[in-house]
């Protein structure tokens, strides 16, 4: 199994998919930061772009986020414009990988790999078959869906992380990129500057719901958190600075 490889090159055959987004007001912090929840709405945004174009999208088929690793090179610091192209990193039965690379018009830099669980119109696991160019450009790379990332020992500060309406999506289920609010938030609680090159990890193990009592986790080096409903852990993040 293929582990989650920010470095994969972009395919010599097989499908690439770019597409360009303007940085708003509201996707970046105090300091003109790209926040890592914006990047993780434009990724999702551009891989639905993607799918949707090739047939490979609803209501046919759907795509749940497993894992991702974002690899933030240079920081996307005053950048305006953000052009991200995704291509597909790797293919096991039921799942596939994607990788993006993302570059912004005032230097910044991340590279990105994921792997995504396809399910079918009736939300149950389904095989993927004739995945075509999306297969030409994974190779032989197999897509692992086992999660890794360890939580955050007993000592961690925790707080409490209420659920908002909006955070809810289409499916049901808090949407992936509001995962990365957290993120930030334990960035902030912890001291870590984010405007510095860093490695960011997320787990999804198990879906959040807008019922769910939700606490935020973290502490540590490198910085483990999770977010936790009636004690399980539904995700888990690390990062490395």
């Amino acid at each position: 199994m293929t582990a989650l490889d920010p470095g994969i090159p972009p395919p010599r055959d097989g499908r690439t998919f770019s597409a360009r987004r303007t940085v708003r007001l509201a996707d970046v912090d105090r300091l003109g930061r790209l926040r890592l929840d914006a990047v993780a709405r434009y990724l999702q945004d551009v891989a639905i772009e993607d799918v949707q174009e090739t047939g490979w999208g609803t209501p046919r088929h759907l795509w749940f986020i497993r894992k991702i690793r974002v690899d933030v090179l240079t920081p996307f610091v005053g950048d305006r414009e953000i052009e991200l192209t995704t291509w597909c990193s790797s293919l096991a039965a039921i799942a596939a990988g994607r990788r993006w690379s993302v570059r912004g018009d005032g230097g910044g830099h991340a590279e990105v790999d994921s792997v995504w669980i396809h399910l079918g119109p009736d939300a149950r696991p389904e095989r993927i078959e004739r995945f075509g160019p999306y297969a030409e450009a994974a190779g032989d790379r197999v897509a692992s869906t086992k999660l890794e990332l360890p939580e955050p020992d007993g000592g961690a500060h925790a707080v409490p992380w209420p659920l908002r309406a909006t955070d809810e999506d289409v499916h049901g289920h808090v949407n992936n990129a509001v995962h990365w609010q957290a993120v930030e938030h334990a960035l902030t609680l912890n001291g870590l500057d984010p405007a510095r090159p860093l490695v960011a990890e997320l787990d999804y193990r198990d879906p959040l719901d807008l019922g769910d009592v939700v606490e935020l986790a973290a502490g540590g080096e490198p910085l483990l958190a999770a977010l936790r409903a009636g004690g399980v852990a539904k995700a888990v993040a690390r990062v490395t600075t």
